[in-house]
């Protein structure tokens, strides 16, 4: 589904609208929709394009899979790259490949994985691009043992404000504001990052079910370094002496001597595939409701194995189940979904602790909810990561109730010394930005000076202060 499910994405980014000409925008989420001005170009046309934008400024959009306003430009000029087709060039010696930046994760995987390789740092989807992946300093579930996908950028070329082309490299920076700067330092042309040597497309993965939170604690906290990957879903609508349960998976990828006689004939095949997609008439409400997704997570919890070790699975299951279902944020309804993630230090258990006491008590429906562990930060003054726990969770936007909520927590996470994740983002404000970032103003200073006159812009920008 790779090829046509990503220019489907883009193709969607509003629906019944042209290439080019005003189009309403939204995030994965559906919220807070704006209209620009959207211009399909190639590399080669980019500077005309974005010389042309007008004082509410441009940006570049990849993928539209940030859940909140991080790709919308209200007023603005968007742009879109049409020129993806190019290959990846792959450094079999050194172990890196030099990418265009709007080539989506999918696409690269397809090339990679076939012959022994596998990208650095891989989120919870495949749909997004190399761009978008650097502008938000992705995590996946090893940045515990790997951290965030700009650490594995050894170079990138930036177009800037003034239509110059910047070669950069970890010496600089620009380099390090371009990574987690969310596109507001300019354009992301093309990329060398290092990969990851694999023997095969299996995945080795171990399944744990975890009765309560303060065993999901001591399981990760002692385990985790054991495995690359590790992340834990959470029942968020578990309380009592439930409160926090949870599976567990845990995992590498697997070697050749782990696979049967036929999957070793094959053992880099590698061809994910879209089992369903969910149709544009969904009830105006979603599917989603505390029955529902009550029944969900029961069933969830009850259909995992208490404890199963060494299970092979292919790496589309194991890092994009999600993907398996095409169009799945439609389960949320036309008011769409506000993912909310935030990351507290180690030590402050209490306040994530709290945090989920209050989402259980609230009734949340959110069925999506994952617990990871951080390792060390990365040297971009806006990445997200930090030693610690990360809380990630989906809630329908009609949720009674629900800013208010959010906001609650906002101050929980703020007080423990934790922040929140710009690209999933739609409703944190700028106080928590300024209390959470406390080199925010090393890389507005940056950015002022490799965009003096603020050409790049976005409703994110604006909403939480970065262009002030």
């Amino acid at each position: 589904m790779s090829t046509s499910t990503v220019d489907r994405l883009r193709s969607l980014l509003a629906p019944g609208a042209g290439p080019s000409g005003p189009r309403s925008l939204s995030g994965w989420g559906r919220t807070n929709p704006t209209v620009a001005e959207v211009e399909s170009v190639s590399p080669s046309g980019l500077a005309d394009v974005v010389a042309r934008a007008g004082e509410r400024g441009a940006l570049v959009r990849g993928l539209g899979r940030s859940y909140g306003d991080a790709a919308q430009n209200a007023g603005g000029l968007v742009v879109t790259l049409d020129d993806v087709g190019s290959p990846a060039v792959v450094d079999h010696t050194a172990g890196t490949v030099t990418v265009p930046a709007g080539r989506s994760l999918d696409a690269l995987l397809r090339e990679l994985v076939p012959a022994g390789w596998f990208v650095p740092v891989t989120p919870g989807t495949r749909f997004v691009t190399v761009g978008g992946a650097i502008a938000s300093d992705i995590h996946g579930k090893n940045h515990h043992v790997d951290g965030s996908f700009g650490e594995h950028v050894m170079s990138l070329r930036l177009l800037t404000a003034d239509g110059s082309v910047l070669d950069l490299g970890p010496d600089s920076d620009v380099f390090w504001a371009t990574i987690g700067g969310m596109g507001l330092t300019g354009v992301i042309l093309d990329a060398t990052i290092r990969l990851l040597r694999i023997e095969t497309s299996r995945m080795s993965v171990d399944t744990t079910r975890i009765p309560d939170l303060d065993t999901l604690f001591a399981s990760m906290s002692e385990g985790d370094e054991r495995f690359r990957y590790s992340v834990a879903w959470i029942d968020l609508m578990a309380t009592g002496r439930q409160l926090g349960r949870s599976v567990l998976t845990r995992g590498d990828h697997a070697t050749l001597d782990r696979l049967d006689v036929a999957a070793a004939a094959s053992p880099l095949d590698y061809g994910p595939r879209q089992l369903v997609d969910i149709p544009p008439i969904v009830p105006p409400m979603g599917v989603l409701n505390r029955a529902t997704v009550g029944a969900f997570n029961e069933l969830w919890f009850r259909k995992s194995p208490r404890r199963r070790v060494g299970e092979l699975q292919t790496i589309a299951n194991y890092f994009h189940p999600l993907d398996l279902v095409g169009s799945w944020n439609r389960l949320y309804g036309a008011r769409g979904m506000v993912q909310y993630q935030f990351v507290v230090p180690f030590g402050e258990e209490g306040a994530l602790r709290e945090v989920i006491e209050r989402l259980s008590e609230s009734g949340v429906t959110s069925f999506l909810a994952v617990l990871k562990r951080f390792g060390a930060a990365s040297r971009a003054p806006l990445s997200f990561p930090f030693p610690g726990w990360t809380l990630a969770l989906d809630v329908p936007s009609a949720s009674g109730g629900l800013a208010e909520l959010l906001h609650g927590l906002d101050r929980l996470v703020l007080d423990a010394g934790g922040r929140h994740y710009f690209a999933k983002d739609a409703c944190t404000t700028r106080e928590a930005v300024r209390r959470g970032y406390p080199r925010l103003d090393e890389w507005k200073a940056v950015r002022e000076r490799v965009d003096p006159t603020g050409r790049w812009q976005s409703d994110l920008g604006r909403r939480l202060g970065l262009l002030d």
